[in-house]
């Protein structure tokens, strides 16, 4: 039984846990929010050590056919898109390689034309044998769709409901399988029932009240945690950002509150990984960083081809998911939405250690499961992936 059939009467009737993390999420005094911030220190300690795992984006194609009032990519944007090809994929990986990072989230609009199965399948085929840990952040699918991308290399799915509230939704997701909830509120159980080891979750805040949106999210924590059992659990709490479109936020979501949810999750969900990106500024992050943060990004590109200039030359538009003729000016594809914490990679694994914390960028190999030895390799000449295109 899928999340979405159960939401609406968990939220109605909170379970003991649940109405324990409402608690938390109470308006506080400064002293009472440092008490909190205090437990969620030594509860990550207790559970992850000083570890800090590093991980980079990597944006595939800003196509979408999703209308989302909030979102770059959306389709009623005029914006220029690009589809990398697989080579301009792994020359994007080679430098986030050679930048350090082993941990890597490919991202993509949702588009079936430009992003299909077949294209991710491909994209993962060329990438593992120099990234050992690659995740998606693409359209949700069926599980018999995902197969095919675990076989291939994925070990990671990452699927933001953005908003939990049922009556903004619609409002804000006009047209587009994404108009779906219910359909992307069960795609973690789906992935998992497929065999991903690292399910991701979230909510992006500013598009409804927050705490009627962190508990729902709670309440999906604890359901995954009871169903998607064998896999590891982690959350986002990204925040909206200036993007195409021009969305403002239609609800505040202030530093303080972002510090004390953080907290609370923590406390609650005492093993889930907690993730905090560039949307966030410099200073925040860092002083986040050591109260409950398990998972950083750094360095990060939003677009297509940010970090080498990839696909440059193949910019345009869409037109009723159609390739047009660019009409707006610009040398780069369009980002999702600006970063605001803009250190290289060094200089943020400089401010983690700065802070008694050690950035981890390898965690996982595919040989721990004892695979083939030869899933990474060229298929062409059965070459190591680092050999072919990383050099």
């Amino acid at each position: 039984m899928g999340f979405s059939t159960l939401i609406d009467s968990v939220l109605a009737s909170p379970p003991p846990e649940l109405r324990a993390f409402s608690r938390l999420l109470e308006p506080c005094s400064d002293r009472e929010l440092e008490e909190l911030a205090r437990r969620s220190a030594s509860v990550t300690r207790r559970h992850f050590g000083r570890t800090m795992r590093m991980f980079a984006p990597l944006y595939l194609s800003n196509e979408c056919i999703n209308s989302c009032a909030y979102c770059g990519f959306s389709r009623d944007n005029a914006i220029l898109r690009v589809t990398l090809e697989i080579e301009q994929v792994a020359a994007e990986a080679g430098h986030l390689a050679a930048e350090g990072f082993r941990n890597v989230l490919l991202v993509a609009g949702e588009h079936p034309k430009f992003v299909s199965g077949g294209y991710l399948k491909h994209c993962l085929e060329r990438l593992s044998g120099e990234i050992p840990s690659l995740s998606l952040e693409v359209a949700p699918m069926e599980t018999e769709e995902y197969l095919p991308l675990v076989a291939a290399g994925a070990e990671g799915l990452v699927v933001y409901q953005e908003t939990y509230d049922r009556s903004v939704y619609p409002e804000l997701h006009t047209a587009g399988p994404k108009k779906d909830y219910d359909w992307r509120l069960d795609a973690p159980e789906r992935a998992h029932a497929a065999g991903f080891r690292r399910l991701g979750v979230g909510v992006l805040f500013g598009l409804s009240e927050w705490r009627g949106e962190a508990t729902a999210l709670a309440a999906h924590l604890l359901h995954l945690q009871r169903v998607c059992w064998t896999s590891q659990i982690t959350v986002s709490l990204p925040r909206l950002r200036p993007a195409a479109g021009s969305f403002e936020p239609r609800f505040p979501f202030e530093d303080r509150d972002l510090t004390q949810l953080l907290c609370a999750l923590r406390v609650t969900f005492p093993q889930i990984g907690i993730i905090l990106s560039t949307r966030e500024p410099a200073p925040l992050r860092d002083a986040l960083a050591p109260l409950g943060v398990t998972m950083m990004s750094a360095g990060s590109h939003t677009e297509p081809g940010g970090y080498t200039g990839q696909g440059a030359d193949q910019l345009h538009q869409t037109v009723k998911g159609k390739k047009v003729e660019a009409t707006c000016g610009g040398t780069s594809a369009t980002e999702q939405f600006a970063i605001s914490d803009e250190r290289t990679p060094s200089e943020v694994a400089a401010m983690l250690r700065g802070r008694g914390l050690e950035p981890v960028w390898k965690d996982w190999d595919a040989a721990i499961l004892g695979k083939d030895e030869s899933r990474g390799m060229n298929d062409e000449n059965r070459r190591p992936l680092a050999e072919a295109s990383f050099s």
